[in-house]
């Protein structure tokens, strides 16, 4: 991977148009009168980066970005293949990536949930193991009630799959989920409607969707408490950097936005929305 830092205080351009999935919000496509640009994978950054770009918009408008979400697998390979102007990845660029660009903007970890009236308060890793590879199937063989655990889990190429994946040091093919569910927010609301159901989300968006009032609740690690500031500290083991891609070294209005996102001009929006600044 490589990593490229850039000038905070680099000429900026705008936005007239982002979209989220497909819904498209703002301007016709005729009045992108400054350029275009793609950004497409994790759906854990896919939030702060259309605040980010409604921001960069309101600094020069006539630029048209569109946010679409995949997961972090997806973002690096329509980088590569030139399908998107800039890949979402929540994880670090592999070896067998070191052709792109990776720029992190920000911190953030993943973290077990489960319904908050689940009695269970901790699982170590091997019963993690246990229940996500289906040798655990009772939550009262470990310390809950006597009810079927429901297993859920993210697509594969999800950044926090390769990441919970690699911290339990397991393959993904070893799990044995009842549910394999996309993005972070309906993973958080099939826990939320089901009292045995137990997945992996972003740290950041689950205890923004707690603090809501979602009944769900955090499930430490290894002994610490999943919370952003435990992310912030170091201690939560289970952590990544929040990374854009790019195929090039970026240039024009791709650069621009890069820089932008690099940039103090949105250290206020990354801790909005329960992440860790890069740089702090």
């Amino acid at each position: 991977m490589r990593v490229w830092q850039a000038n905070a205080a680099s000429v900026l351009l705008g936005l007239a148009l982002w979209c989220h999935s497909g819904s498209v919000t703002g301007e016709p496509s005729a009045q992108c009168s400054t350029g275009r640009l793609l950004l497409t994978g994790s759906s854990t950054m896919a939030p702060l980066m259309i605040a980010v770009a409604r921001r960069f918009g309101s600094i020069h408008p006539g630029v048209c970005i569109e946010v679409q979400t995949g997961g972090s697998g997806q973002g690096v390979s329509d980088a590569r293949q030139g399908k998107a102007d800039i890949g979402m990845a929540a994880r670090i660029l592999a070896e067998s990536e070191g052709d792109l660009y990776g720029f992190p903007i920000a911190r953030d970890g993943v973290a077990v949930i489960v319904h908050k009236d689940n009695p269970v308060r901790t699982l170590g890793d091997r019963q993690l193991i246990d229940i996500f590879t289906g040798k655990v199937t009772n939550w009262a063989q470990v310390g809950g009630r006597d009810a079927s655990i429901q297993v859920l889990a993210g697509e594969a190429s999800r950044g926090s799959s390769e990441l919970f994946m690699h911290y339990l040091r397991i393959k993904y093919d070893d799990i044995r989920p009842q549910r394999v569910i996309g993005d972070n927010a309906p993973r958080i609301k099939a826990v939320a409607e089901a009292p045995s159901a137990v997945v992996y989300v972003s740290v950041g968006e689950a205890e923004r969707n707690a603090k809501a009032g979602v009944p769900i609740k955090l499930l430490p690690v290894a002994s610490v408490e999943a919370t952003s500031q435990n992310v912030r500290h170091g201690s939560f083991p289970i952590s990544r950097p929040l990374t854009l891609v790019t195929r090039g070294l970026p240039n024009g209005l791709a650069k621009k936005f890069v820089e932008f996102s690099l940039s103090s001009q949105i250290t206020d929006l990354v801790i909005a929305y329960d992440f860790i600044p890069y740089l702090d």
